[in-house]
């Protein structure tokens, strides 16, 4: 609509609750409509119409109920100077009788039939009527998807430095036109606006509108009411790139949502704002679910600052927290490069469907079956474009994720497919939910960027900034990582699995990794004597199958060379986690190592030997230090000089592996902490047999005897001592925690080696 209209219908609304510029940031319900025909041509102004809306009492008290009937008698015996007053008992009866009364009164003056509405300010239409019949499944008529906001044209003769600051006594002001209203009615004397105006200043208001409308179409002004303000009906799905600039000024972050919702519920949140095409990006959480929150991008910084006062609106029983984001974290979501994924979201109206738990061995033909299996007894939802309408997620490498996305040509189907929540495809249910766009694109940029061997997280605790923990960059990939192994399997399926590269494995090679709860993790390192071998067997053996003498179950196993800084990483305790990348220049933050250890078990096969190893400790401190204890092959390494004073202040998360021996060919390059250069006392080992049964760590012995700078003081001081109690004379020597002490006491022998 670029010509001038025909007619121009002042609109005014009210709530229960605030006005002015508060007006419908309190989600109070609409109760007054008052509107007035303008004739622009002729420039004659129309009756004044009232609509009286009875407010939803459901939630009220009764007390509550008796004084609205109250103030409704006074209303009707005063009057509010309307011309027709009409009643509704709901806001879709009241709209419905807007639309009516209106159209009959156009047809009836029969001098054009062009109409459009004319409000002050965006609030009326955006802010009270669009999202009150978004909440409550209206359907709103199509007048109220285009109107005029009465103080951008008024600012068109009139500059003004803030559209906020304008009202219509201010532009009645301007224009000279006389005003008689009451000081308390008017907004600029009024100081809190979340009062409930007047039933009575909402006529008042309407006529000044009406006297503003008629100055600026009369001479000198001449004005012209064109391109009016749109309201969006529905929400436009698509795609963002991540080269695209996305100004920082019109994206939100919405927090609380229901995990359920989709792209079209949070953009019915925002009815009556215009958001962006594909502006609406659901954020995933590590696991690939959604987190209930959304980031939002609109038109303009008018439509976000609207957005804004929606902050705890409610979206059912659950409230919306509102904020402010940024154009990054948009594209962090919503941006994608994938030609393959544009391709596949370049079809418009569809709706996409995500497929989560799929076996990693489906194709195309089994996802069609699986919507329109050939079962007549079961519902049909064709996939929309065949193939081309399915989309695997894969990592880097290739590998299934287990994830797709499904188009539909329309919502019949899409919810046809719905309903086969969790039924089987193959050997596993399937879970399905309805997706995004943007989603689309944040689940391919993070299994795109997935390392094969994953970095450990940060630790919980801060450790002494100068020394790193992380292994150098660049390291020898001679070692192999079996992930995916079934749970049953030995050392002895390890080996038939490996066949002829059996020979190659390094004495005590073989680590195979448990879990938090002491059971088999599926994972396995091993070391290899060449870094060709290893690739050899991975590129030979990958995806192969192993199967367990121990179950029936056998599973392909996925098999990937790495090095031996990067095993020694998992097998220190870093998590198996898929969000953190791999890159040549780490740093401490975010990768380091994540206390306690993770259990590992480092075995060594019955069923071949291998050349022993020189001891690197001398026979006789090795036999005192380890004592035979049945058939346990140990070679223990020498501990690094420096450990003999820890500050007492000083709060760390010690490096465990390093005050622990490890089998031959284990990863040589575990950290440890230096003891400060200023202090030059020689290491020494201490024996402590003796100790508890139900001991559980090395931090504990560490915290007991720091401060003693000399072994032989230690040893002197502390042999003999008995834990946990002390004699009524004197401070105990060294404290330990409860689970290292027994209740009688425990004595420890302690012998300098």
């Amino acid at each position: 609509m670029t010509a001038q209209v025909d007619y121009l219908v002042v609109v005014f609304t009210a709530t229960s609750g605030a006005s002015g510029d508060l007006l419908g940031s309190d989600e109070k319900e609409l109760v007054q409509l008052v509107w007035q025909l303008v004739d622009v041509k002729n420039k004659k102004l129309g009756k004044v119409n009232e609509l009286l809306i009875k407010p939803d009492l459901s939630d009220l008290t009764e007390e509550k109920e008796e004084e609205d009937v109250v103030e409704e008698s006074v209303e009707q015996e005063n009057g509010s100077g309307a011309d027709c007053v009409y009643k509704a008992p709901s806001v879709d009866k009241a709209l419905n009788m807007f639309h009516l009364q209106l159209t009959n009164e156009v047809n009836s003056a029969g001098a054009g039939t062009s109409v459009c509405l004319c409000t002050d300010g965006q609030l009326h239409i955006r802010q009270v009527i669009h999202p009150e019949a978004a909440s409550k499944n209206i359907l709103v008529p199509d007048c109220f998807y285009s109107f005029f906001d009465l103080r951008k044209e008024f600012k068109k003769h009139f500059p003004a430095p803030d559209l906020k600051a304008l009202n219509v006594h201010t532009m009645a002001e301007s224009l000279s036109i006389p005003v008689d209203v009451p000081t308390m009615w008017d907004p600029s004397a009024t100081p809190d606006p979340s009062v409930p105006l007047p039933a009575e200043v909402a006529t008042q208001q309407l006529q000044v509108m009406s006297s503003v409308v008629l100055a600026l179409l009369s001479e000198p002004f001449c004005h012209t009411f064109s391109n009016p303000e749109r309201v969006s009906e529905k929400f436009e799905s698509g795609t963002c790139s991540k080269m695209e600039k996305v100004c920082d000024n019109t994206v939100i972050r919405a927090r609380g949502l229901p995990w359920q919702s989709s792209d079209q519920d949070i953009a019915r949140f925002f009815r009556g704002l215009n958001i962006a095409k594909g502006g609406v990006a659901l954020c995933l959480n590590a696991q690939g679910r959604r987190n209930g929150e959304a980031l939002v991008r609109f038109v303009s910084e008018e439509h976000r600052e609207l957005a804004l006062q929606r902050h705890k609106h409610h979206m059912g029983n659950r409230y919306i927290e509102v904020y402010k984001a940024t154009g990054d974290d948009f594209l962090k979501i919503a941006g994608g490069t994938s030609h393959e994924v544009a391709m596949f979201l370049s079809r418009e109206d569809q709706i996409i469907v995500r497929m989560r738990g799929l076996p990693f061995t489906a194709t195309h033909e089994q996802v069609l079956a699986f919507f329109s299996p050939e079962d007549e007894l079961k519902e049909t939802c064709p996939v929309s474009g065949g193939k081309d309408g399915i989309l695997f997620v894969r990592y880097p490498d290739g590998r299934p994720t287990g994830d797709a996305f499904v188009l539909f040509a329309c919502e019949e189907h899409a919810q046809c497919a719905l309903r086969k929540h969790k039924e089987i495809l193959g050997k596993r249910y399937i879970e399905l939910f309805k997706s995004t766009a943007a989603e689309v694109q944040q689940v391919l940029n993070r299994y795109s960027s997935t390392p094969l061997i994953s970095v450990a997280p940060a630790p919980l605790m801060p450790v002494l900034p100068t020394v790193s923990l992380l292994p150098p960059p660049g390291g020898v990939r001679d070692c192999l990582r079996l992930r995916g192994l079934p749970y049953t399997a030995s050392i002895e399926d390890i080996l038939t699995f490996l066949g002829e590269f059996t020979q190659d494995i390094r004495p005590h090679g073989v680590h195979m990794v448990l879990n938090q709860q002491g059971r088999p993790s599926g994972d396995c390192f091993i070391q290899m004597t060449s870094a060709e071998r290893a690739l050899q067997a991975s590129q030979r053996l990958h995806k192969h199958v192993m199967s367990s003498q121990r179950g029936a179950n056998s599973r392909y196993v996925e098999v990937f060379p790495c090095s031996a800084e990067e095993m020694g990483l998992v097998l220190m305790g870093g998590s198996l986690s898929h969000t953190h990348t791999h890159t040549h220049t780490r740093s401490r933050s975010g990768t380091g190592l994540s206390p306690p250890p993770c259990k590992s078990r480092r075995l060594s096969p019955p069923s071949y030997s291998f050349t022993p190893a020189p001891p690197v400790l001398p026979p006789e401190a090795a036999a005192a230090l380890y004592p035979p204890i049945g058939q346990v092959v140990l070679a223990p390494r020498p501990l690094p000089p420096g450990h003999a004073y820890y500050p007492a202040s000083a709060q760390l998360y010690m490096n465990y592996a390093a005050y622990y021996p490890s089998p031959p060919g284990s990863p040589n390059t575990l950290g440890f902490f230096p003891s400060p250069s200023s202090i030059a006392s020689p290491g020494g080992l201490v024996r402590m047999p003796g100790l508890t049964y139900n001991s559980n760590g090395v931090k504990e012995l560490i915290n007991a005897v720091q401060g003693y700078q000399n072994p032989a003081e230690s040893v002197s001081l502390l042999s003999s001592s008995l834990i946990g109690q002390c004699s009524s004379s004197e401070a105990p020597l060294m404290s330990l925690p409860a689970l290292m002490t027994k209740p009688g006491g425990q004595y420890l022998d302690l012998t300098l080696l």
